[in-house]
């Protein structure tokens, strides 16, 4: 038989519970992400922005080396002379400059500028990405200047983040929700080998081999080459220990 004790204490149990507010996808991938994260761990490294071996560190953690402003999109550029694309860049670089900084190890975004650029395109690769959001958050990562793996506030988007939000054709959205609560890290694994991706959220498979549609030209498949891209959506953005890991032949299975 239940006691008054008892019966009040469950009362107020319920009473606290209903008064919670975080989004039931992100109870339900805390504690999926906790046992994926078991069978399948981050690659190891001595400490944050330091590459695990056979990976190399896109951010350095201490400034802005090895990245771009935005100058439009691939097309665009491609419609550009040598002369006019040099210009575009100085100027997007000083904006660059202006909106994205470094602190404590951290690369910041301040959601007044553009996109941040790797200086080096990419074909088929691995990333790993920690990121962070703050509520009302969107952002996403571009995979060879395309957009996007989808990043966002999953309060008003319970789906989760990991998606390929411009997909028209191919699915769009993730399979399930693994984020973690706003204001808390995430990390992506993201796999891209030809036209098909494979992104892990929290050590979550939320994005199984999907082709990734070429947003810019949608009657083309995606660019074989191009920059890897943090993507400005007006909000402030919190990036670390971003590592690239470059597939051979030898590599290309996805696990």
């Amino acid at each position: 038989m239940t006691t008054i004790g008892e019966g009040d204490c469950n009362m107020r149990r319920r009473w606290f519970t209903s008064r919670l507010r975080v989004p039931s996808c992100v109870l339900t991938g805390l504690v999926a992400a906790t046992l994926a994260w078991a069978v399948s761990p981050k690659p190891a490294s001595a400490a944050d922005n330091t590459p695990p071996e056979g990976f190399a560190a896109l951010f350095n953690g201490k400034d802005l080396t090895g990245w771009k402003g935005l100058v439009g999109n691939p097309v665009t550029r491609a419609k550009m002379t040598a002369e006019e694309l040099a210009k575009a860049q100085e100027q997007a670089d000083r904006r660059m400059r202006e909106h994205w900084r470094v602190e404590d190890g951290v690369l910041v975004f301040d959601g007044k500028g553009d996109n941040l650029c790797t200086q080096k395109d990419y074909g088929d690769f691995e990333l790993w990405v920690d990121w962070k959001i703050l509520p009302g958050g969107d952002s996403g990562i571009y995979l060879r200047g395309t957009p996007q793996v989808q990043i966002w506030d999953v309060s008003a988007h319970p789906e989760g983040s990991g998606g390929l939000y411009n997909n028209q054709k191919n699915p769009s959205k993730p399979t399930r929700c693994a984020d973690r609560p706003v204001g808390e890290w995430n990390t992506f694994r993201i796999r891209m080998v030809g036209e098909r991706v494979s992104v892990w959220l929290n050590g979550e498979l939320v994005v199984d081999n999907v082709v990734m549609e070429n947003y810019w030209e949608r009657d083309k498949p995606i660019y074989p080459t191009g920059s890897i891209e943090l993507q400005n959506h007006g909000n402030t953005l919190y990036f670390k220990n971003i590592y690239v890991k470059e597939l051979s032949p030898d590599d290309k299975p996805t696990p």
